[in-house]
Parts: C-alpha cells; structure tokens; sequence
C-alpha cells in the first residue's frame, strides 16, 4: 500500500486514476468524430449502450451505468425521446417513477456507431494476450467492487 505518499512520489505514469483517465479520454476522441456524425453525444451513446444491454431501468440506474451525471443524463433522455431512440413508461410498482427503454430507431443508432466502438475498444488490447486481458477485467472489477456507492 502506497499510503501518505504523494503523488510526486508515486508518479503519475504509477496513479492509476491518471491512467484510466488518459485511457478513456484517448477512447471517447476515437469515438467522437462518429458519433457527431451519427448525431450522437457522448451521453446519448452511453445511454443507448446500456440500454441495449439493460432496458427498463429507472433513470438513477441508467446513470450509475453510463457514467452521466443524472441532471445530463435527464436532458439527453429528453432530447433521445423527441428523437424517437427512448421510450418512458411507468413502472409497474410505482408510478412516480419511469422507467427508459430504447426503441427501434435507437436500437438502429446504436447499432451505427457500434463498429467504431469496438474498433477503438480492440485498439486498447493490440498486443496484449487474451489471458492478460481477462486479467486486466477481472482487476477492473475488483476495483469497482472496492469503490462502488451502489449495488450494481
């Protein structure tokens, strides 16, 4: 453990925050010629993603799993709607709250600027075996359990 250290003497190219951060702005500026072509923000694009993986969840949910601050979120949930990419019901056990699903169009969206996003996330493992990558993920995850605030 690195504990009362600073980050001078940790380095920055040893912080893995830092490094994360690089990661992932490098892998949203290969995606963000796409997707403002494909009219699409980054929120927007992290909303489709989860919700083509995960529909009916309430808004909190969708922005713990798309990374989106939830006042972001709920704009661009209201943008994606007028565009016909999201549907709101309400939910079954209470109808205060609403639940978001993708609909066909977004469905078709997605399936636009996908290409490009695995392309950039295959880009990140070039020369990198399988088996460090699932090491990498399996790390990953370990570390999510470590800082996560939800249950999910």
């Amino acid at each position: 453990m690195e504990s009362g250290r600073t980050l001078g003497e940790i380095g920055l190219q040893r912080f893995a925050p830092y490094l994360m951060n690089r990661i992932m702005g490098r892998y949203n500026q290969a995606l963000r010629e796409d997707l403002t072509a494909a009219n699409i923000t980054t929120p927007k694009m992290r909303a489709l993603a989860v919700l083509s993986i995960n529909d009916g969840l309430r808004i909190n949910e969708l922005a713990v799993y798309a990374v989106v601050e939830q006042s972001t979120l709920s704009r661009a949930l209201d943008q994606m709607e007028s565009e016909g990419l999201i549907r709101r019901e309400n939910a079954a056990d209470d109808n205060r709250v609403r639940n978001i699903f993708i609909t066909e169009e977004g469905r078709q969206r997605f399936s636009g600027v996908w290409p490009t996003m695995l392309a950039a996330y295959e880009a990140m493992f070039v020369g990198i075996d399988p088996s460090e990558r699932e090491v990498f993920i399996a790390t990953l995850h370990k570390i999510l359990r470590n800082i996560r605030r939800h249950d999910f």
